[in-house]
């Protein structure tokens, strides 16, 4: 079975990334111009790690018992550190957290609102040199 993978991608999930260790990390990310951007910065482990080895494994996946749903992206590859932009940011976190940042937990805001120099936020982009989408989806029988 084949899926969209982009209209997987767009879906508010999580993504776990692995960085030589090896270490896996949540993260919420956002799928755009055939890349995967991971907000990050100094008070995140994830950067220092990628500033050692900047090879990434990483999945994006569902599993849903009650209706069958299974589906995988599986990416790897190399990943850049690139400055961090506000409209992409914006973008990002309203797929996870709703259109009305008024009702954003205030450091969130604070990513959009406050110098990324300041902050060190910054982007990891990670165009993938290898992406597999599985669709591992079975069929449910009640009885």
């Amino acid at each position: 079975m084949s899926f969209d993978v982009d209209e997987f991608l767009a879906q508010p999930l999580t993504a776990r990334v692995a960085t030589t260790g090896p270490t896996v990390r949540p993260v919420w990310y956002l799928w755009e111009a055939s890349a995967f951007w991971i907000l990050t910065g100094p008070w995140a482990r994830l950067l220092s790690l990628v500033e050692h080895d900047q090879r990434l494994a990483l999945v994006v996946d569902v599993c849903e018992p009650a209706t069958g749903l299974v589906q995988q992206v599986i990416a790897r590859g190399h990943c850049e550190v690139v400055s961090f932009d506000v409209p992409r940011g914006r973008r990002m976190l309203r797929r996870y957290l709703g259109e009305e940042e008024t009702d954003w937990d205030l450091r969130f805001r604070g990513y959009l609102y406050s110098d990324p120099l300041e902050l060190g936020t910054v982007w990891l982009r990670l165009r993938p040199d290898s992406l597999h989408a599985k669709d591992l989806s079975y069929g449910r029988t009640h009885g």
